[in-house]
């Protein structure tokens, strides 16, 4: 499942501007005349109102995203052809440079971590990744987000953020449609904490990993008594695992009032596979989950002893100790029960209580030993036709061991109007022409069958399994661990790391090269390439000094701690309009000589700009954001609503813990 390039569009109606959208336009314009007019220089004017031009198109969503975001860039390109109009002696950004974006280190690598999650995922790897959290985590929210988030934050805490979010995104795929949670609810909690998760060690960002450059680099102006020393690998965690405690903990409280719930590609498949069968034939079957205890008296008999009696079907089990079996050649009428025997059962919801109370079984409340196999993406019912001149008339399914044979577990049989089912002896009915099969089956097995001649498949609409490599698992690790290597262990560029990687996928023959371009998520692509030119703006033209160079006016004279919050809120803001490294070179001068100034200690007032321009969560500025932006289907005031309580969290939270630690 491509879940990188399935893309949610914003449905936008261009040229149709709603009243609000209208009267905030107004107030905006309003607010650019007026910064227009307090500005030092022209320049900081037009890039102020481009600026605030971007906030809005983002906001209030005119065009999608990644067409604002590249729109916004065309403009900049533009100001030199209208720069004597403009009163600028040459354009906002050179156009030679205009595009430096798409070849950006950035852009490269969020280019190369798509094509090794999707590597990865073709091998299966990410399949049962996602198959152990279901397993240990159920199928509720509350159980699968902690799990989710806390993995992914240790694994950003020593790799680029954005290529743990994307590592992770197909296993979040699949554990949505397995589990019949929307992509939505569970995409947001990964991205936020896969950001926090860059703040655990100095090597978890690139403001971190630059931070100690940047000390050395003023140390140089610094008198010897105002030295400061570099901080070590793990000077940041405390501040690092309170963050990613609390956006666990948000997300676990808060989540069902702050998280979207919006349909994507992989979670609008039905979770109940019994709900097609209840709605067409009026049957209330159910899929449930049992387990044989020691003492059971279901013990040593056999399959066949129990189900037509007590009206169940077995379509899975599983022994102690050994893997989930279902489909074709694993389940026969001659299988034995077994203590500590874990069983896939449909039946009617009173039959089944039945049959559990008569030999003491115990009902679980929700799939965990089939919740991969008896995924509505792997199984579900079909129905399947006898037709004239197959070589099944005359026989039963029980002749034929059907549910052995072809992995098809009949449940019900429709016949002249009437549909029959477990209970009625279908089992041992000799097939007639024209009869409909009702079957339980995975949905690899009745591909098999639509190729047989003595089936004709009515349901042709399922999930068709994709094809799996399990046998390129190694030279797919081989890559993975190769790229992972030189991203820890030596200087060379992220993006030429990691497109190692990508490479390696391609190369060993673990994707195709048409795979690789289809793993790629073309408007995140955009929208983080589109935007690095306006950051370039913003630096180049004095207008981000200038922003800062006003805060700091009003916050100078306050308390330390005062400041110290304020500067990290003018980090906060910056990295949300330029990329987290350049607000981290311009604002640590800044903060260093405002913490001399106070009186405070410069090395932690630097370490706050670092920290603080992870705290990047109200719009898709982000890597990370824009990378789940598409296959979440989120909007920007998702990430509003979402990620204004999280960056008020992370304020508060950075600041006590930076008290109580430095």
């Amino acid at each position: 499942m491509n879940t990188l390039a399935d893309e949610e569009q914003t449905i936008v109606k261009p040229g149709i501007l709603s009243r609000k959208q209208i009267i905030a336009a107004a107030i905006f314009i309003a607010f650019a005349v007026y910064l227009a007019t307090v500005v030092p220089t022209i320049e900081i004017a037009w890039v102020t109102a481009i600026l605030v031009l971007t906030i809005y198109l983002f906001v209030f969503e005119i065009v999608g995203v990644d067409v604002a975001a590249t729109s916004i860039m065309v403009l900049l390109g533009l100001t030199t052809l209208f720069a004597p109009i403009m009163g600028l002696e040459q354009g906002l950004v050179d156009n030679k440079h205009l595009f430096d974006g798409f070849s950006s280190n950035a852009v490269m690598s969020i280019i190369a971590v798509m094509i090794i999650g999707a590597g990865l995922d073709k091998t299966g790897i990410m399949s049962k990744v996602a198959a152990f959290i279901l397993q240990v985590g159920g199928t509720t929210e509350k159980r699968i987000i902690p799990i989710i988030s806390a993995t992914v934050g240790f694994i950003s805490s020593f790799m680029q953020n954005v290529g743990a979010a994307a590592l992770f995104l197909p296993v979040v795929s699949r554990i949505s449609a397995r589990s019949g949670l929307p992509m939505s609810r569970l995409l947001m909690p990964m991205g936020f904490t896969a950001i926090l998760g860059g703040t655990m060690t100095m090597v978890g960002s690139s403001p971190l990993i630059l931070l100690n450059d940047l000390i050395l680099t003023s140390n140089k102006a610094l008198p010897a008594d105002q030295q400061m020393d570099t901080w070590g690998l793990f000077s940041v965690t405390p501040v690092g695992a309170a963050l990613i405690i609390t956006g666990i903990l948000y997300f676990v409280i808060a989540g069902r009032f702050v998280l979207p719930k919006t349909n994507t590609d992989s979670s609008t498949l039905s979770t109940d596979p019994m709900a097609y069968f209840h709605d067409v034939y009026g049957v209330n079957y159910s899929l449930s989950e049992v387990v044989i205890p020691d003492d059971s008296p279901l013990i040593d008999n056999r399959l066949d002893d129990v189900e037509t009696s007590y009206r169940i079907r077995v379509i899975a089990f599983k022994r102690s100790g050994e893997e989930a079996r279902m489909g074709a050649g694993t389940i026969a009428r001659d299988t034995e029960f077994q203590a500590g025997m874990v069983l896939g059962v449909v039946a009617d919801p009173h039959d089944l209580k039945h049959f559990i109370d008569k030999y003491d079984l115990k009902l679980r409340e929700y799939l965990r030993s089939f919740s991969d196999s008896l995924a509505a993406t792997k199984s579900g019912i079909a129905e399947v036709v006898i037709p004239p001149g197959s070589n099944l008339i005359g026989k039963s399914a029980r002749d034929v061991w059907m549910r052995k044979s072809y992995g098809l577990a009949m449940i019900g049989l429709h016949r002249n109007g009437e549909t029959m089912r477990e209970g009625d002896d279908i089992r041992s009915l000799p097939f007639r022409a024209g009869d409909t099969l009702v079957v339980h089956t995975s949905w690899l097995a009745l591909e098999r069958v639509e190729k047989d001649r003595d089936f004709v498949v009515v349901t042709t609409e399922y999930p068709r399994e994709e094809e799996v490599r399990p046998h390129k698992v190694l030279p797919a690790m081989i890559a993975f661990t190769i790229a992972l290597s030189m991203v820890l262990f030596t200087d060379i560029r992220l993006s030429v790391a990691l497109l190692t990687g990508a490479m390696g996928m391609v190369l060993s023959g673990v994707l195709s090269v048409e795979e690789a371009y289809k793993a790629v998520s073309w408007k995140t692509v955009f929208l983080l390439a589109s935007l690095i030119p306006l950051g370039l703006a913003v630096e180049t033209t004095g207008t981000a000094k200038w922003i800062a160079d006003q805060v700091l006016l009003v916050v100078g004279d306050m308390p330390i701690w005062v400041i110290q919050t304020a500067v990290a809120m003018l980090a906060t803001f910056f990295t949300l309009v330029m990329s987290n490294v350049g607000a981290t070179v311009l604002l640590v001068p800044l903060a260093v000589n405002i913490a001399i100034g106070a009186g405070a200690n410069p090395a932690v007032f630097a370490l706050t700009v670092a920290i603080a321009t992870s705290n990047s969560f109200l719009i898709p500025t982000h890597q990370v954001n824009a990378l789940i932006m598409g296959p979440g289907g989120y909007r920007v005031p998702d990430f509003l609503k979402a990620g204004g309580i999280m960056t008020i969290l992370f304020l508060v939270v950075m600041m006590i813990m930076m008290t109580l630690v430095f």
